[in-house]
């Protein structure tokens, strides 16, 4: 995450992640590293690649594309989806002035069911301090994008019922959803909402492994650290799949 003399951070290459997943036709279990796919002079992504690692697989890759009829956000344009919200620009701004600078963490891109997460932590760095203190976490899905000073409060604006914020009030706890007002009651008939408490767990068990996966690959586990970014990516299908049935 290197600054020009302009004090801008340049565009960073997107990494790969490595995960423990049943690819699709698959029946068992692997580890494989994956890669989403964007061509040269084109910013949407097209696919994504998976290395292989186990048994006869082993050195080999699947490429996996996208339905041409079918526009998907790459990573610049997620970019620019952040760059674009009135109230995160605006706090970026303000936190990019003299004596701090805002840093943007490797984006994350995770499948779900038919759909993608990307994910990417914002850091504030002041000036004489050699450490970046982690400040936001940015969720985005195709249709909607929210965010929270932690990744299980930007999981709550994206899945449950709380509302996107830059920070959490000095000393204010944040109510559970179940806490909160019950939202108006829908057209008769209509599908029974997910309870919140099945929401809010779902969503602090993501949380904690999305931290074991940060902490085993730091500590280069990396079969371990695949093993939580898949049951991360398993309660992300079920967030998932509950927002839409919900909508």
């Amino acid at each position: 995450m290197g600054l020009s003399a302009q004090r801008e951070q340049a565009a960073q290459t997107m990494e790969p992640n490595f995960v423990l997943m049943r690819l699709p036709d698959e029946q068992s279990t692997e580890f494989i590293e994956i890669l989403p796919f964007t061509p040269a002079n084109r910013n949407n992504l097209i696919g994504w690649i998976a290395g292989r690692s186990d048994g006869e697989h082993y050195g080999t890759a699947l490429v996996y594309d996208f339905p041409k009829t079918k526009l998907v956000d790459g990573p610049l344009q997620v970019e620019a989806r952040i760059d674009q919200n009135s109230q995160l620009s605006g706090q970026l701004s303000l936190w990019n002035q003299q004596g701090s600078h805002v840093r943007r963490g490797g984006m994350i891109v995770i499948p779900i069911g038919k759909g993608l997460l990307y994910a990417e932590p914002i850091y504030l760095q002041a000036e004489r301090s050699p450490m970046p203190e982690l400040r936001l976490v940015v969720l985005a899905l195709q249709d909607r994008l929210a965010y929270g000073p932690t990744f299980e409060a930007a999981m709550a604006a994206l899945f449950g019922n709380a509302p996107s914020t830059i920070s959490a009030a000095p000393g204010e706890a944040r109510a559970p959803a179940s806490q909160q007002p019950a939202a108006a009651a829908g057209p008769k008939g209509a599908a029974p909402e997910q309870p919140a408490s099945d929401v809010d767990a779902l969503i602090r068990d993501a949380a904690k492994d999305l931290a074991d996966y940060q902490r085993l690959t730091a500590e280069g586990r990396l079969a371990d650290a695949g093993a939580k970014l898949e049951a991360l990516k398993q309660k992300l299908d079920r967030l998932g799949s509950q927002t839409r049935t919900q909508r």
